[in-house]
């Protein structure tokens, strides 16, 4: 009974500290057969540029997960500053993720509309880690958005303010 009273204690202090790093908001999206599949995650990054890469992680449970090694491509759908309504609502369980939900298809994979972000890619390999399946992709489709992401931090939605900071003198600005 201690080990789990520790354990739960360490989960605790673990989460707490990780609600004081900021983290971009992206809905991970795939198909299982003519069916859009989709789920809100934070745990996210750039891999590499020579070729471009990206990492994310997922549950081992998450029918999203299970439709990627079956599919074999993904897409990450990095959420807009105003869209953290789709966050909460590609974050719960069920089918009807996509219900009233403007997205199309682009490299056979669901995009979202009026995201920040999107990039589609092939599945290249699933490392296993804990709890949960970091799954690593080769990038074959990149877009750009124009409004600021969603952030996560401190357990509320957000985004991105930039410092001032002023230009080293002798610089052009």
């Amino acid at each position: 009974m201690a080990d789990t009273a520790v354990t739960l204690s360490l989960q605790s202090r673990f989460r707490d500290a990780m609600a004081g790093v900021c983290s971009p908001v992206a809905v991970v999206t795939s198909r299982d057969g003519d069916r859009p599949h989709g789920t809100t995650v934070s745990a996210f990054m750039s891999l590499s540029m020579e070729p471009p890469m990206i990492a994310v992680a997922l549950d081992h449970g998450s029918d999203l997960l299970a439709a990627v090694r079956a599919h074999g491509r993904f897409g990450v759908n990095v959420l807009a500053a105003p869209q953290h309504d789709l966050a909460g609502a590609f974050a719960r369980k069920g089918a009807a993720k996509f219900d009233g939900v403007s997205w199309s298809d682009s490299h056979g994979v669901p995009k979202l509309a009026d995201v920040a972000g999107w990039v589609a890619c092939e599945a290249t390999e699933f490392v296993v880690g804990g709890d949960h399946t970091v799954l690593f992709g080769t990038v074959v489709e990149a877009d750009g958005g124009v409004d600021r992401p969603l952030t996560y931090f401190a357990r509320t939605f957000g985004t991105h303010l930039p410092h001032e900071v002023p230009l080293p003198q002798g610089a052009v600005g």
